[in-house]
């Protein structure tokens, strides 16, 4: 072993001269910083000291990782203006020249070789501006697989901020079209029309018509008074010609009155019945609708027009869903005249038999708020005979841009719409990177929803602002015609409830974000667990819901009103759940089914599948939640803010680096320093576990928990070359870096870049010895070696700590069966027994423990043959509870060479 460790030395001595020769001759790439060598050699020995840099440097490669060009090897060499180390240092790396003034001897650098042409700057330019631009779009979808964690986190958190951003903006423009003067609005215009009863005399209001008679008394009285305020309350006339509701809303145009009926023989009589029954209408539909003139059979009250002539659009209303046609009265801006076309259209029995609908069309407008309000009034003629009333009004913003609000809403609008350019640029770059996989998490998918959902609200929001500019013109030109809002208002209706929709994922959406907490994530963690048995439950629920649906609803369904459609009863049945029910109306609609029904379906879906429901969800939380607590702790969006501000506070000089804290600490703690100690000390001045412990361990050579003096010089001696380090980086950088001196990030080379731009080979800072890369790695390759030989010998000493040990088991054993003996035979003398019965008793208690001791030896020896010392109860043990990491290589090399193991 001696001669082949000797032969490896040699060569690698040979090496290393001829490395030092082409160094000299000028042909090897200038060296890294030697500050940047010890430095990653610190981080190496402490993994936990910086565990987010650790992890980035060791994501990346060695220490010089961060000079990769990200273009191909031979991008890079080809617009290399330098030395031609960048072909022959790896394909893409280009290194900075060593400085003057650094110590030792400088390495030779050639002069820059100016380009050729335009052509290569112009395109270098091109690269770094597409860089650039691509770098604005990036995700964490985007980043390579090797990526480290803290630059993950990175991505992670200038994509939330990007996000947050745009969720202000969204925000800021759905609130702000929306305000509670429109409830007031409302609120006002229906108790106006809804609740003003038809006469003094009578309390029927809209609300509460029954009979085509209660609808003509509605509109001579109530419509009329809300329709025309023509007279102040005092009795003076306000503006010829014009109508303000309240004295403050006006009334455009003129209101429409318009229905839809049914034709004559539509449906079939029973032949028994054909001589008593002449007519029969049936309930409406398009197919059935009536469009033969009647009547006076003049004038479009009289006579049918199409829903395209009137631009009309259908209605959802309570009994059927109704077309935009029918035959229609435009009153007038009076109420005069108003007056008496309502009486005519009366007098000549306009609504008959076959009338199914009538609608009372108008709209008002509020300079005081900017607002209009349309209104409909429904009317509806059932087949069974009676009225079913209905109602509709909408406030709506359709005129914009008038006070300096409107014009921060549109600097809003117009940052939206940047917004949702932004991420369509990103989204399709995430699709092109990872084509259908991209489509397989949900969060994709809910970012293309938000997309195409923002995109149709802006092409509503357009089309509703250029169709009210020209229905207001037409309306000024001709006040006596009825101005036709209801499409407007369809449209606004639309882009409310997809603003709403919007906004509800675009809040759901920052769960994507939460989850990197590891609190946050149980929720999401716990959903994502238990869905195959929330399925599996669901099934199972809504087959009984369903079955007890259908009961009610045949069972009650005639008798009461929340159980007349099936789709009332599955919302009945929920509102039983939730406590929400009427057991007299049910009992009273049957006697003997009703308290039944009601009995079983509390008990079955309260008592037992609800508390299985939530047992599944207790269950598997319960699941996560211990998960979690046994996962290893990694680095969170909140750790990459606390490091980040930690470190603005060291540039800001209002806080002390790690070095500082930790000589402090040294100095303070006189001749001993115990980790205890340690860690309160430096716990106090905002250092994590991790970094403590791991600086601990290195330097804990004895494993005592407590740093002796020699061990207090070492870390100082260290300390002092890593404070000399950062001083020699601070002082040839042209800006300050932070406490922790790690090789630099693309994004630092990025910007050398564009200030050299004359040049196309970055610079890099480099040491006074001249230790080039090659020889850094075959430096490397010796310190891992020691490593091992180190953590072999320290697996030793275990084995031997553990034998001496067993030692000291065994006298202890022997010291009390000794005792037992006496014991034994001071009792016998005492009692007179036996010396017979004596001896049998000694031999037996002896051959025990014989046995005893021989069986511990089989073990020992065994477990030493496999390389694992065993502890106190025969457990593999470590040397300490910290163990680190050279010294679990130790124990993982004494594995392999268990014929080198001490035996004492």
């Amino acid at each position: 072993m001696a001669g082949r460790g000797g032969c490896r030395r040699g060569r690698e001595q040979l090496e290393l001269e001829r490395l030092g020769e082409a160094a000299r001759a000028g042909s090897c790439p200038p060296s890294p910083p030697l500050s940047a060598c010890s430095r990653q050699a610190w981080s190496r020995d402490n993994p936990g000291f910086e565990p987010e840099e650790e992890e980035g440097a060791a994501a990346a490669g060695p220490v010089l990782e961060m000079d990769v060009e990200w273009g191909s090897p031979a991008a890079g060499a080809s617009s290399s203006l330098g030395s031609g180390a960048a072909g022959q240092g790896g394909g893409g790396r280009r290194q900075r020249r060593l400085p003057a003034g650094r110590g030792g001897a400088e390495a030779p650098s050639r002069p820059p070789v100016p380009p050729e042409g335009a052509a290569p700057h112009r395109a270098a330019w091109a690269k770094r501006l597409a860089r650039r631009l691509r770098g604005l779009w990036g995700t964490r979808l985007m980043e390579e697989s090797n990526t480290s964690r803290e630059r993950y986190l990175k991505s992670v958190l200038r994509e939330l901020v990007t996000y947050m951003i745009f969720l202000v903006v969204l925000c800021v423009l759905t609130y702000g079209t929306v305000s509670s003067s429109m409830y007031y609005y409302t609120r006002v215009m229906s108790q106006l029309f809804l609740e003003t009863p038809v006469s003094k005399m009578e309390k029927t209001d809209f609300k509460t018509l029954s009979t085509m008679d209660d609808f003509w008394k509605f509109t001579e009285g109530p419509l009329l008074d809300g329709l025309y305020w023509e007279m102040w309350y005092n009795n003076k006339t306000m503006a010829e010609n014009k109508s303000f509701i309240y004295y403050e809303n006006l009334l455009l145009g003129v209101p429409r009155i318009r229905q839809l009926k049914v034709r004559n023989g539509s449906c079939s009589i029973p032949e028994d019945l054909k001589d008593e029954i002449k007519d029969c209408y049936d309930v409406y539909s398009v197919a059935n609708e009536d469009t033969a003139p009647f009547g006076l059979r003049n004038g479009t009250a009289w006579t049918y027009t199409n829903e395209k002539d009137l631009n009309g659009s259908s209605h959802w209303g309570l009994i059927a869903t109704y077309s935009g046609a029918g035959y229609y009265q435009d009153l007038s801006r009076t109420r005069e005249v108003t007056a008496v076309q309502i009486a005519s259209l009366k007098k000549n029995l306009w609504l008959d038999r076959g009338t199914r609908a009538a609608f009372i069309d108008f709209s008002v407008y509020n300079a005081n708020i900017n607002l209009f309000c349309v209104v409909r009034l429904l009317v509806e003629f059932p087949a069974t005979g009676g009225l079913v009333t209905s109602w509709k009004f909408q406030p709506v913003r359709l005129i914009h841009y008038i006070s300096t609000f409107d014009f921060f809403l549109a600097a809003c609008e117009m940052a939206f719409c940047l917004f949702v350019l932004y991420y369509m640029v990103e989204e399709i770059l995430e699709i092109h990177i990872h084509r259908l996989h991209y489509f397989r998490s949900l969060w994709n998918c809910l970012d293309i929803l938000i997309i195409v959902l923002s995109v149709v609200a802006i092409g509503i929001s357009i089309y509703r602002i250029s169709t009210v500019d020209m229905l207001l013109k037409k309306l000024l030109e001709d006040q006596n015609s009825f101005p036709n809002f209801e499409p407007l208002a369809y449209w606004q209706m639309q882009f409310n409830n997809i603003a709403a929709v919007t906004v509800f994922f675009v809040w759901i959406k920052l769960f994507k974000f939460v989850n990197f907490n590891r609190t946050m994530s149980q929720l999401s963690t716990t959903m994502s667990r238990c869905v195959k048995d929330v399925i599996g439950f669901a099934i199972m629920f809504f087959i009984i819901f369903l079955a007890y649906a259908q009961l009610a609803y045949l069972v009650f369904g005639t008798q009461i009103d929340d159980f007349s459609t099936f789709q009332d009863c599955i919302f009945t049945q929920f509102r039983i759940i939730l406590g929400d029910f009427n057991f007299t109306e049910v009992e009273e609609a049957n006697r003997i089914l009703g308290p039944i029904y009601f009995t079983t379906f509390v008990f079955f879906m309260f008592f037992i599948l609800l508390n299985m429901f939530l047992a599944i969800i207790n269950d598997t939380y319960s699941e996560v939640k211990s998960d979690m607590a046994q996962q290893k702790a990694e680095m969170e969006l909140s750790d990459l803010i606390r490091k980040g501000y930690n470190k603005a506070m060291i540039k800001l000089k209002l806080k002390k680096t790690t070095v500082d804290d930790i000589s402090e600490s040294l100095r303070q703690g006189g001749g001993k320093l115990n980790f205890d100690e340690l860690r309160q000390d430096l716990k106090g001045k905002g250092h994590t576990d991790a970094e403590i412990e791991a600086i601990f361990t290195k330097y804990d050579q004895d494993g005592d928990q407590e740093l002796t003096e020699h061990e207090h010089q070492q870390m100082r001696d260290d300390l002092e070359k890593e404070r000399e380090d950062l001083d020699l980086d601070r002082s040839s950088l042209p800006r300050p870096l932070s406490s922790r001196s790690f090789p630099r990030s693309l994004d630092d080379s990025e910007e050398d870049e564009d200030e050299d731009s004359g040049h196309s080979s970055r610079r890099r800072g480099s040491s006074s010895s001249g230790v080039s890369y090659e020889e850094f790695q075959v430096l490397m390759r010796r310190v891992d070696r020691m490593e091992h030989s180190i953590g072999s010998i320290v697996s030793k000493i275990d084995a031997v700590i553990v034998k001496l040990e067993a030692m000291e088991r065994a006298k202890l054993k022997r010291r009390d069966v000794l005792g037992r003996l006496l014991d034994g035979v001071t009792e016998d003398e005492r009692l007179g027994r036996d010396n017979e019965i004596h001896r049998e008793q000694m031999e037996r208690l002896v051959r025990e423990e014989l046995e005893r001791w021989e069986s511990d030896d089989t073990a020992s020896q065994m477990s030493h043959r496999l390389g694992t010392p065993l502890g106190l109860n025969g457990q593999p043990r470590s040397r300490n509870s910290r163990p680190s990491s050279s010294q679990s290589d130790g124990i993982d090399g004494a594995g392999g060479n268990g014929g080198n193991n001490i035996h004492v």
